[in-house]
Parts: C-alpha cells; sequence; structure tokens
C-alpha cells in the first residue's frame, strides 16, 4: 500500500472540493488537486474593483468560486469592449503565468466575487517540484486554449458574415 496524502483540516477539503469544480482541473487526481490547494489564497472583490488591467505584470492566476468577472479591452474611439463575463468554476489571468507576458486585458469584479489566487512563483515551484502535476497540467492548458481559440474563431466568422467585421 502506498501513502498518500490526506487532507489534514477541513478548510482543506474544502479547498480540494472547490478545486474539483473547476472544468480546467478535471482529472486531476486529489493528491495533484490537494497540492494546488495548499498554494491558494482566497480574495474577495466588491462590484466594479478591478483586479488588474491591461499592461499588469502577469504575476497571479484566479479562479472564480463565487460570483462573476469580465474581461475586457478599451477600443480607442469605442470605449470598452467585453470579451468575456466569467463565473464560478472558470479560470482567468493564467495566460500571462504560462508565457510572463504582461496582462492582455482588463479584469473587473462583475458582481461581488470570491476568487482563489496562484500566484506566478507559487505556480512555477509547485510544476518543477511535481512534474505529474506539470504533465496534467499542461494538457488542461492545452485543451482550455484550443476552446478558447476556436471560440475566437466562431466569434470572428460570425462578425465577418454578418458585416460588423472586415
Amino acid at each position: 500500500m502506498t501513502a498518500q496524502a490526506s487532507p489534514s483540516t477541513e478548510a482543506e477539503t474544502e479547498r480540494i472540493s472547490q478545486l474539483a469544480k473547476v472544468p480546467f482541473l478535471e482529472g486531476l487526481t486529489d493528491d495533484s488537486l490537494m497540492l494546488i490547494a495548499h498554494v491558494t489564497t482566497e480574495e474577495s472583490h466588491a462590484l466594479g474593483t478591478r483586479i488588474f488591467q491591461y499592461g499588469d505584470p502577469g504575476d497571479k492566476l484566479f479562479i472564480i468560486l463565487e460570483g462573476k468577472v469580465r474581461i475586457s479591452r478599451e477600443v480607442s474611439g469605442m470605449g470598452e469592449e467585453a470579451l468575456a463575463v466569467l463565473g464560478p468554476g472558470e479560470i482567468f489571468g493564467e495566460m500571462a503565468l504560462l508565457d510572463e507576458s504582461p496582462r492582455s486585458a482588463d479584469a473587473r469584479a462583475h458582481e461581488r466575487c470570491r476568487l482563489l489566487v496562484i500566484t506566478k512563483d507559487a505556480f512555477d515551484d509547485l510544476l518543477f517540484l511535481h512534474k505529474d502535476l506539470a504533465y496534467e497540467v499542461l494538457w488542461a492548458s492545452v485543451r482550455m486554449l484550443s476552446m478558447r481559440l476556436r471560440e475566437t474563431n466562431d466569434k470572428f466568422a460570425f462578425l465577418s458574415t454578418s458585416g460588423k467585421f472586415g
């Protein structure tokens, strides 16, 4: 019988349960979820709070537990263009962690929200120390980014056929 890490507190058990509901983390083992749970912190934001803005350093990944977050960009001459409104179980801010570039959009609390936060340093250390977890997260990232690219392609196709683009 192999020794397995087990949650030692009710809070850890709740955090693992929260992480297990995140589609991005779907398929990760309980041990992997526990490793991630150990490096998360929680933040709460009131309606309209700026979580980060375009150009900020990408030093955190966010998982929405409750509420909604609006991802947007300022478009010259048009104002704010909402790119997405994300809800519970969805993640954002991961691109900057993966490619080490500044934030590519703004993130604001669309309604009061609770977020799990993983810092870039904690994320990098975790993946460096746990290669199996790094592999699982890599494939989850590829699946998510592929899905988002397909959605963007569909949006552009719709806009071009409706005469609103191009």
